[in-house]
């Protein structure tokens, strides 16, 4: 049989995961490139071969997907596969077509031939955007299952921002874990608030080590996804996040109507802060696709600490840098705080960024009148510490998930902005979970 010349275009996560469960160690393939999207520094880059495999003793080489018709003609390519999240139909399609008018295959992978089957229950939370509030919704659920004495582990969808050869399975218990492997900005603000939280995080680049890991820890795997990606691993019970604030983006970006569909329970967030209106268009078009989940409606509860003494400041917003880029929401909790607590005004970031800082707002037009707290790098954050510099503000008001402080020093007070999820209706989420982990306690016992 013909050995398939096939490309992977990814942004450095699943695109990995999927090499790794089907065609690292297959003969009938070849995997002549990866292409990178959406992340920078990623491109240029190596797999290396101790992750690629005997078949690739030399690695695998990372390209910009801008390269992607030129890799097809010079490897003769079969076969694309498609391995990156949050992509609308629109553009989804167009890659497709890109592919297809270059006479290859465009495949993508489903979640039955890519998902690992854990021995012990695992409850995912996905989303159908990115910025939904997933991580809200996991350190619920770790809350909970600490409450009726049950060990939660976290394991998180792989941010393999760094070197490759350290990153193949990373455990964070603690903060001095995330220096331990020179976390990204982004790395941290997914593993900060979960560590904060209490919960063991696991996440790398070979999810098989990965869930061994986990498997020895705790008693329940909680996956929090990334982006709207659908889960690494076979779930017990799976929860889907959505956005009334992009409502219809749940059935118009890739995979996010495959976990709306697959959900047992659908949480409509942010419902304090989105019309009715948009709330009910969200709800009706999840019964639409998926009529059997449950729906559940919650809130983003924000608070600051002291917020009393934003009132009258000129402020600096900084936000979620993932939620705001590529997730294509215009603000966040931090724009949404400086007017609850009656800030005089919010000073335009724009006028002031600098280097790769000043080009996010040229890439992502759609932004508001916010900073995206963007560190893929040690150059980048040298960035971001001078465009905050340079702003005119009297408070730095961040609504990062991570305390800023511990890795950029500045000569401007700062006050963060926490936001956790506050059920509605009474508590059936909590309800919910409880029964499925009580049932799991049950068994356990001897």
């Amino acid at each position: 049989m013909k050995i398939r010349n096939i490309i992977i275009m990814g942004a450095a996560g699943r695109d990995f995961h999927n090499f790794n469960v089907l065609f690292r160690n297959n003969p009938l393939y070849r995997v002549r490139a990866f292409t990178a999207a959406q992340i920078p520094n990623i491109s240029g880059r190596l797999y290396p071969p101790s992750l690629a495999g005997n078949l690739y003793p030399k690695g695998i080489a990372i390209f910009p997907e801008s390269l992607l018709e030129q890799l097809m003609e010079k490897y003769r390519i079969d076969e694309v596969v498609f391995a990156y999240s949050d992509v609308s139909y629109d553009e989804l399609m167009h890659k497709a077509s890109t592919v297809l008018a270059n006479g290859a295959e465009f495949r993508l992978l489903g979640p039955d031939e890519t998902m690992l089957k854990s021995s012990k229950p695992v409850i995912s939370v996905c989303a159908a955007r990115t910025g939904c509030g997933k991580s809200q919704v996991s350190r619920y659920i770790c809350g909970i299952a600490r409450d009726i004495g049950l060990k939660p582990v976290v394991v998180r969808h792989p941010m393999p921002y760094g070197d490759l050869d350290m990153g193949v399975a990373e455990r964070f218990a603690n903060f001095e874990d995330m220096a331990l492997y020179n976390c990204t900005i982004e790395e941290r603000e997914e593993y900060e608030p979960l560590i904060r939280a209490g919960a063991i995080v696991f996440a790398g680049i070979d999810y098989v080590k990965i869930l061994k890991a986990a498997e020895r820890e705790g008693d329940i795997i909680i996956w929090d996804g990334g982006n709207n990606d659908f889960p690494f691993f076979r779930s017990d019970l799976q929860i889907t996040v959505a956005d009334p604030l992009r409502s219809g983006d749940e059935i118009s970006y890739f995979p996010g109507e495959v976990n709306l569909r697959r959900a047992e329970i659908v949480i409509i967030n942010k419902v304090n802060a989105a019309t009715e209106e948009k709330v009910l268009e969200l709800e009706k078009n999840t019964r639409s696709i998926n009529p059997s989940a449950a729906l559940i409606r919650t809130a983003s509860r924000i608070f600051v600490n002291d917020g009393d003494e934003i009132a009258g400041k000129k402020v600096l917003v900084i936000e979620d840098g993932p939620s705001i880029t590529h997730g294509g929401l215009p603000s966040g909790a931090g724009l949404a705080a400086a007017g609850i607590f009656h800030a005089a005004s919010v000073v335009d970031p724009r006028l002031y960024a600098v280097g790769s800082i000043s080009e996010i707002y040229t890439k992502y037009p759609h932004i508001g009148p916010v900073l995206p707290a963007m560190g893929y790098s040690e150059k980048q954050i040298k960035e971001l510490k001078e465009t905050i510099e340079r702003i005119p503000c009297e408070i730095v008001l961040s609504a990062t998930p991570i305390d800023l402080r511990r890795i950029i020093s500045l000569s401007k007070p700062l006050k963060r902005v926490f936001y956790d999820i506050e059920e509605k209706a009474g508590l059936p989420l909590r309800e919910r979970i409880m029964k499925f982990m009580t049932g799991i306690r049950c068994l356990s016992s001897p």
